[in-house]
């Protein structure tokens, strides 16, 4: 019984799912154009699917027929924008045209009209309405020229355009201009130091910030970053200026520890022979050594001072000091007796020679790479919010 049930319930999904797929659903719910397209597709696989073939004349008639009777109210309605839904609704008639002329079964049963030259009117008419406001935005209110948040406004009006009509007029040069005077643009300076031994090493540190600012010269879509050159090359009055500078540093302290034990072996060993009875036989017993463990950590940090102000008024928007911090460690062993008392991560530790530290300018570097990556994220953050 179980077995029949179960073949039951798959041969309804297969059968539910052939309808679905043929658009009969999507009929009966009114949903012509999805009826159209789905049973379009299936008879492009299959030209004699029957219920493909029964749902397309109805499905497109009435999907026609409903898009061109929304047109018409959409633009009777005089609603702003409304060009675009008419744009919209003539490319889904278009649509369904360019997916039944594919389609030879489709074509015998349905004769498709194409309204091209009805979409690229509306398409002219939605493009040329958000033009004109982009441009009245732009329109300098006060001064030479327009506010920032007009100029965002008239943007966001132009990158809309850009979806639908990306060689309309001038539109990629109106684009740069709006999104340039919407923009605060920053100059992010890079830090110094008065010390010819970590010259190399700093230039290690601004070389990373030089390609953060290649990869983010828009960290988001209305802040624009410069580097000095760039803002003295194009004469540019920022808005914001970001210092970098190293206000405190030690390189190369460096802590040498010894500790001394007396280790015993785990278990017994063999340490000798002895005669008993005229026969040697071997001694057993414990065995100690004199082991002296060594760590030498050279430690080297330093503080970089974050500061954002205002380039117009010199008032300080953000300040904070961040720290950076690099441990180098060597560790080694040295021991006096029987090697056997050693454990095995003793004896591994006594093969290891001290060694030298890293030099100076490494040391440096390595300690400002925790750094860039707190300065980065909190120059983002700060940044995010506008």
């Amino acid at each position: 019984m179980r077995t029949i049930i179960y073949s039951f319930t798959i041969i309804a999904l297969v059968y539910l799912s052939s309808c679905s797929k043929s658009g009969t659903k999507a009929l009966e719910q009114g949903n012509y154009y999805e009826a159209v397209l789905q049973s379009a597709e299936k008879l492009a696989k299959d030209s004699d699917n029957s219920k493909a073939s029964a749902v397309l004349p109805d499905a497109y008639r009435n999907a026609e027929k409903e898009f061109l009777r929304d047109i018409e109210r959409t633009k009777n309605a005089n609603q702003q924008f409304r060009w675009e839904t008419v744009m919209d609704y003539y490319s889904k008639l278009n649509n369904m045209q360019r997916v039944i002329d594919k389609c030879t079964a489709c074509r015998r049963m349905v004769t498709p009209q194409s309204y091209f030259r009805e979409e690229d009117e509306a398409r002219e008419n939605a493009a040329a309405e958000r033009y004109a406001l982009a441009t009245d935005l732009m329109r300098p209110r006060t001064g030479s020229m327009p506010s920032r948040e007009s100029a965002r406004a008239a943007y966001n009006h132009l990158e809309r355009i850009s979806t639908f009509a990306p060689n309309y007029r001038d539109l990629p040069n109106f684009m740069e201009d709006a999104l340039n005077a919407g923009s605060f643009h920053v100059v992010l300076e890079q830090p110094k130091i008065n010390s010819r031994l970590y010259q190399y090493s700093n230039e290690y540190f601004q070389g990373r910030i030089d390609e953060f600012l290649r990869t983010n010269r828009r960290m988001n879509k209305f802040i624009r970053f410069y580097s000095p050159e760039e803002a003295k090359s194009v004469k540019l009055k920022p808005d914001q200026i970001v210092r970098l500078e190293f206000i405190d540093f030690v390189v190369g302290e460096t802590n040498v520890t010894n500790d001394r034990q007396t280790v015993t072996s785990k278990d017994s060993v063999k340490t000798g022979e002895a005669t008993i009875n005229g026969k040697k036989v071997p001694v057993y017993g414990k065995v100690k050594a004199q082991l002296t463990r060594s760590r030498k950590a050279v430690r080297s940090r330093g503080i970089l001072s974050l500061e954002i102000f205002d380039f117009q008024t010199n008032k300080v928007l953000s300040r904070e000091e961040i720290p950076g911090e690099y441990t180098w460690v060597n560790e080694w062993a040295t021991y006096n007796g029987d090697e056997r008392a050693l454990t095995s991560a003793d004896r591994a530790l006594a093969q290891r020679r001290e060694q030298l530290p890293p030099p100076p300018q490494q040391l440096f570097i390595e300690f400002t790479k925790p750094i860039y990556d707190q300065v980065t994220s909190r120059i983002k953050r700060f940044y995010d919010r506008y």
